[in-house]
């Protein structure tokens, strides 16, 4: 029996032997159940083709996405004290740190870079929610704060991509306290006559959206996205009524005066450098770019209304 355990196996093992198929290979949409291949995704800016469902994107991508031909000048992350509080629940939080670092391969849950976005120099500032949520912790708080005084001394705008369920409770009261460093941060950029965009992604959520998300310029966000302080549930079982449909969405929050603009993901760059041109009186981005990107579909409300086109730069 020799030979059919030398020859004999080794082929059967090749034919019925499994392959090894990555887990995210397919992504479901949560909004209508479709299968997409995951590299159409990635192509697609993590938009699901069909229904426009905005899913979450990394820092990173966020990144290489908004900044042209996907270059851009990282910015250092700040060194802070890792656990002050000397935190454990189920687990050590320096345990979850590392855990949470090697996963996704960054310091925190803040990145920052430099670069141009259509010719328009600025700095953006991201939040990673599959690092803790993108909670807001000592280590973000710190590098929000390096961001807007970096913006401040090189005298460029700042762009901020919240994504966050909101302070860190591992870190108690001092992650509270960089709710009001953040906002101080945010009136230093004003006061030196820069822009403050906002870009409200899905969630936005607790300490952060009491805090800088909601203190722009201008205030935009990306379909679908969920942006409030409590969740649904708590509110309804504070009040103990049932909110409205599409509650706490941007589409919900565009209609009731929240937010300036409900922009698709893929006209965001374009967005974004045409109203900093705006505001900081520059020559408009030319009209052909204008044309090629849509805008006059930039802010089409929930509601099935007429869309709301930018106004013109002067």
């Amino acid at each position: 029996m020799n030979w059919i355990t030398n020859y004999v196996r080794p082929k059967i093992n090749s034919m019925l032997g499994r392959r090894e198929v990555p887990e995210n290979l397919w992504i479901k949409c949560p909004e209508t159940g479709e299968m997409v291949f995951h590299n159409d995704l990635v192509e697609n800016h993590y938009v699901i083709p069909a229904s426009g469902y905005h899913m979450k994107m990394s820092a990173t991508d966020r990144l290489k996405f908004i900044f042209d031909d996907g270059a851009y000048e990282l910015l250092p992350s700040p060194k802070v004290a890792q656990d002050p509080l000397k935190f454990r629940d189920s687990k050590k939080y320096t345990d979850r740190l590392k855990e949470y670092r090697a996963k996704t391969g960054k310091d925190d849950t803040i990145v920052a870079g430099y670069g141009k976005v259509h010719g328009v120099p600025l700095i953006a500032c991201v939040h990673d929610f599959g690092f803790m949520g993108g909670s807001l912790g000592i280590a973000a708080g710190e590098a929000i704060v390096q961001a807007f005084l970096a913006a401040i001394e090189r005298k460029v705008p700042l762009v901020m991509f919240p994504a966050s369920g909101g302070a860190r409770m591992q870190e108690g009261t001092l992650s509270l306290m960089q709710l009001p460093r953040t906002t101080v941060a945010v009136e230093m950029l004003k006061e030196a006559g820069l822009p403050y965009i906002v870009v409200l992604t899905n969630p936005t959520t607790g300490g952060v959206s009491a805090s800088y998300a909601m203190l722009g310029d201008i205030q935009l966000a990306e379909p679908g996205a969920e942006i409030g302080f409590a969740g649904k549930r708590v509110i309804e079982q504070t009040i103990r009524e049932k909110l409205p449909e599409g509650f706490q969405t941007s589409e919900y929050l565009l209609e009731h005066g929240m937010v300036d603009m409900v922009v698709h993901r893929h006209d965001l760059p374009l967005t974004i450098a045409r109203l900093i041109s705006m505001l900081m009186k520059k020559p408009p981005i030319a009209a052909a770019e204008v044309e090629t990107a849509g805008v006059e579909q930039l802010a089409a409300p929930a509601n099935g209304g007429e869309p709301v086109p930018l106004p013109a730069a002067n």
